[in-house]
């Protein structure tokens, strides 16, 4: 994965806002490679932290790149191989979340799907999501219709974004705040978007653009068994290295 300026402006702006929250245990969903994982795990102020991804190949770059916490205490770093549009995976308790850059490789079809397991069923406190912004896509060269990356099944503009927001923060009982991270155009607005999500009340109130606290108020660690591997184990290379897995292949 390139790595560009703007990849890291949203890694921080995430790191941010999650530490923001004060929030103690975090799920990264879409992990992919790490970058996030590093990041929260060099702050003290997250005690879990865990990853997940479908992805093999991905998660065991994550894992070498994560080499040097392997000492941590138990299960404090983890990463899991899944999908959160899967409610089998059970993954509540925590108290934020985050889900850099990955919405848009799910296909709109299954939005539904996602918004019952991560806000329905995962329920954290709070949630943090970047993706691209739609309109600015013609400073980077595209033309109408074509999107950041192959992968991509949807971008979306300012406007879109925002109604599909509301609408989730609304349905589940969450506020929600949106912003924009990256270099401003005073037309087309930044080229990534950012919503937080902070749990309201009962659903179907209180869902709204502003307002609303981002403190965690989960109990300590009272999560249930669910399918994890901790750094150690994760994944055995095979004797011809760690192949690219069919989800990852066009990337």
């Amino acid at each position: 994965m390139l790595v560009t300026d703007l990849h890291e402006e949203r890694l921080a702006a995430v790191h941010q806002a999650l530490v923001h929250s004060g929030a103690r245990t975090v799920l990264d969903l879409g992990c992919g490679e790490g970058f996030l994982l590093r990041r929260l795990a060099g702050n003290p102020q997250f005690r879990t932290i865990v990853g997940v991804d479908r992805c093999g190949a991905a998660l065991w770059r994550a894992r070498e790149a994560l080499r040097q916490y392997q000492h941590e205490p138990a299960r404090r770093l983890s990463v899991v191989v899944g999908s959160y549009t899967d409610p089998q995976l059970d993954l509540r308790g925590f108290d934020a979340c985050a889900m850099v850059e990955t919405i848009e490789h799910v296909a709109p079809g299954a939005l539904g799907k996602v918004e019952r397991v991560v806000w329905g069923c995962y329920r954290p406190q709070t949630i943090v999501m970047t993706t691209p912004n739609a309109e600015y896509n013609p400073v980077f060269g595209l033309g109408p219709g074509e999107v950041r990356e192959r992968g991509h099944r949807f971008e979306w503009g300012r406007d879109k974004f925002r109604r599909w927001a509301s609408g989730v923060a609304r349905r589940n009982g969450y506020c929600v705040r949106l912003g924009g991270i990256g270099d401003h155009d005073p037309l087309l607005g930044q080229p990534t978007q950012l919503a937080i999500f902070a749990q309201s009340g009962g659903s179907e109130s209180g869902g709204s653009e502003s307002g609303g606290s981002e403190s965690g108020g989960h109990p300590a660690q009272q999560f249930p068994q669910f399918p994890i591997f901790t750094l150690p184990r994760i994944l055995a290379p095979t004797p011809g290295g760690v192949k690219r897995c069919e989800c990852c292949a066009g990337d």
